[in-house]
C-alpha cells in the first residue's frame, strides 16, 4: 500500500488539472507504484501466491488503462509512458470487441 504521502506525491505529479484525482495518466502511476513495491515483495517471497494474484490484476488493470489512453489519446498515452518509463510493447493492442451473433 502507498502512504497517502506518496500517494499525494503521485498525483501532483500527473495530474492533468487542478483538481484531478483519477485521470487515467494518474491511475496508470499509482498502479506502476503499487506494481513496484509488490515486485520487491515477491522477489523476497516467492510463494506468496494471494499477492502474486494481486500482481496481475494490477498489471490487468494498468494495461486495459493503457490501451484506453493509446485508442482516445495517443498524445497523452506517449506522454504517460515516457513518464513512467515503460516500454511501448508491454502495451499489447486490443481491437474493439466484435459483439458476436449467435445461431438460433
Amino acid at each position: 500500500m502507498l502512504k497517502p504521502e506518496e500517494k499525494t506525491s503521485i498525483i501532483a505529479k500527473f495530474k492533468q488539472h487542478e483538481t484531478d484525482s483519477g485521470s487515467a495518466e494518474v491511475q496508470v502511476a499509482l498502479l506502476s507504484e503499487e506494481i513496484k513495491r509488490l515486485l520487491s515483495h515477491l522477489k523476497d517471497h516467492p510463494k506468496d501466491f494471494h499477492s502474486k494474484r494481486g500482481l496481475l490484476k494490477m498489471v490487468t488493470k494498468r494495461r486495459s488503462l493503457l490501451v484506453y489512453l493509446e485508442i482516445e489519446n495517443p498524445r497523452r498515452y506517449n506522454s504517460i509512458i515516457k513518464k513512467i518509463g515503460l516500454k511501448k510493447s508491454a502495451v499489447q493492442k486490443k481491437g474493439p470487441k466484435k459483439a458476436i451473433k449467435r445461431k438460433k
